[in-house]
C-alpha cells in the first residue's frame, strides 16, 4: 500500500510541475518588466476575469488552480477570478467519466454547470468587492522578498527556484493526504453521504475541501457507484480545487483572507449542488 501511495504522490506532483513553473515564470516576467503596467493590463479584463477563469478551470488538470493561487497571492488576479477557477476545476472527474463511458450529454452538462457556477460566483464576488471599495494590497515585490526571490539571477532561474520550493512542500503534504484517503477508503466516505438529502451536499462539500486531486476521484466514483446523487457529487466537485487551496494558504500569508475565500467556496459549492439536485436537466 505504501508504495502505491508514494507512486501516486509522485505522479500527482509531476503533473503539477509545468503549471507551477508557468505561473512562477509569468510572475517573474511581470516583476522583471514593470509590475505596475502588467498588473494594470491584467486587471483591465475587469468583468471578463471570472468568465475567463471559469473557462480555464474546466480543463481537467488541478495544476491550473495551483497556478491561479500563486497569481492571486501576488495581486495579479482578483478573488472572483480565483473562485471561478476553483469552482470550475474538473481535476480527474472528466477522465473518469469518459473512461466509464458516461453519456456525452451528461458530461457536457456537468462541465457547463461548473463553468456557469464559477463565472456567476466570480462576477458576484468581484462586483461586491468593487461596490464596497475593496482594493487588494497584495503585490509581487512583497512575495519575492518573503520567499527569498533570486530575481537578480535571472527570470528563468528564479522561476525554477520558486517552483522547486513549492513542489517539495506539495509532495510532502500530498503524500500524507493520499495515505489518509487510502486508509479511510471511498466505501466509508460513501457510507457517510449515502441517502442523506441536503446533508449529502453538505458532507460532499467537506470531502471536496480535501486539498488533493484524489477528492474528485472519490466523489466521481461514489456517484458512478450510486452512493450519492448528482447534486452531492457536484457540491464536492465544485468545492474541490485540487491543491489550489493548499497553495493559497502556503503562499498568501493573510490567513483571514484565505479563510474568507474558503468559506465562499464551500457555501457556493453546496448551494449550486442543491440547485443541481432540483434542476430537470440532470
Amino acid at each position: 500500500m505504501i508504495f502505491d501511495v508514494i507512486k501516486d504522490t509522485l505522479l500527482d506532483g509531476i503533473k503539477l510541475l509545468p503549471f507551477l513553473f508557468l505561473a512562477y515564470l509569468i510572475i517573474e516576467i511581470i516583476e522583471d518588466r514593470s509590475e505596475e503596467k502588467a498588473v494594470a493590463l491584467v486587471r483591465k479584463a475587469g468583468k471578463l476575469g471570472p468568465l475567463l477563469g471559469a473557462s480555464l478551470g474546466v480543463i481537467p488538470q488541478c495544476g491550473f488552480s495551483a497556478a491561479m493561487s500563486n497569481l492571486y497571492s501576488t495581486g495579479i488576479i482578483t478573488r472572483g477570478t480565483l473562485l471561478a477557477v476553483f469552482l470550475s476545476t474538473s481535476d480527474e472527474m472528466l477522465p473518469i467519466l469518459i473512461s466509464e463511458k458516461v453519456e456525452a450529454g451528461l458530461i457536457l452538462k456537468v462541465l457547463l454547470f461548473k463553468l456557469i457556477a464559477g463565472a456567476i460566483i466570480g462576477i458576484i464576488v468581484d462586483a461586491t468587492a468593487s461596490k464596497l471599495g475593496y482594493k487588494s494590497k497584495k503585490n509581487i515585490h512583497d512575495m519575492c522578498e518573503r520567499e527569498g526571490c533570486r530575481c537578480e539571477e535571472g527570470v528563468l532561474k528564479s522561476a525554477v527556484f520558486h517552483t522547486l520550493k513549492i513542489f517539495a512542500f506539495l509532495i510532502a503534504v500530498t503524500f500524507l493526504l493520499n495515505l489518509a484517503v487510502e486508509i479511510l477508503g471511498p466505501e466509508k466516505l460513501g457510507g457517510f453521504i449515502l441517502n442523506k438529502p441536503v446533508f449529502g451536499e453538505l458532507l460532499a462539500g467537506i470531502v471536496g475541501l480535501i486539498p488533493n486531486c484524489a477528492a474528485s476521484v472519490v466523489l466521481t466514483e461514489l456517484y458512478l457507484q450510486g452512493s450519492m446523487s448528482i447534486g452531492a457529487m457536484l457540491s464536492g466537485l465544485l468545492v474541490g480545487s485540487g491543491v489550489g487551496m493548499l497553495v493559497l494558504f502556503r503562499m498568501n500569508r493573510a490567513i483571514k483572507d484565505n479563510v474568507f475565500t474558503l468559506i465562499i467556496l464551500y457555501v457556493s459549492g453546496v448551494i449550486f449542488g442543491l440547485i443541481a439536485e432540483v434542476l430537470p436537466i440532470f
